[in-house]
């Protein structure tokens, strides 16, 4: 099986915009690692997430705002030959991204990341008042760095 870089941006935004939800690596305050699943909205370059304004995670990103965010799609169990247990993999796609956390504290914009962060979720339109997003952290990641991979190609998938 065969693991390919991929380059394409658009290839990348496309599997993206397909998860569900991103996992996000932080670093907790003994400067462990601490990853967790997190629904996200994404735009030209940059990952919003949310949080409540309270808890562990918030310590912990204010004190180490690095974050690596992943993305993963597919999981199809593939093999080259069904007895053979080294053959095995699994196919799949996965993006990796790093940057740094910045909160966005203006309301307007709140509101617009989290109407785009709902879109990714349903087409309902949603309403949110005031209280609610203030009540909201809304977490902006600019990507710095962003690759690609695909997983578990049979050659003849190459």
């Amino acid at each position: 099986m065969k693991t390919i870089s991929i380059t394409d941006s658009q290839e990348i935004e496309k599997i993206i915009r397909s998860c569900p939800y991103c996992m996000v690596g932080i670093t907790d305050q003994e400067g462990r690692p601490y990853v967790l699943p997190m629904n996200f909205a994404y735009e030209e370059g940059i990952i919003y997430l949310h949080s409540g304004p309270e808890g562990g995670k918030l310590e912990m990103v204010r004190r180490h705002p690095d974050v690596c965010i992943t993305f993963c799609d597919g999981h199809e169990l593939v093999w080259m030959h069904q007895q053979v247990a080294c053959s095995y993999s699994m196919k799949s796609r996965s993006v990796i991204c790093r940057g740094q956390v910045e909160f966005v504290e203006d309301l307007d914009e709140k509101r617009r990341i989290l109407t785009l962060l709902m879109k990714h979720y349903t087409d309902y339109p949603c309403t949110m008042g005031d209280p609610a997003v203030r009540n909201v952290v809304v977490w902006r990641v600019r990507v710095e760095q962003m690759t690609g991979k695909s997983f578990g190609l049979r050659p003849s998938e190459l």
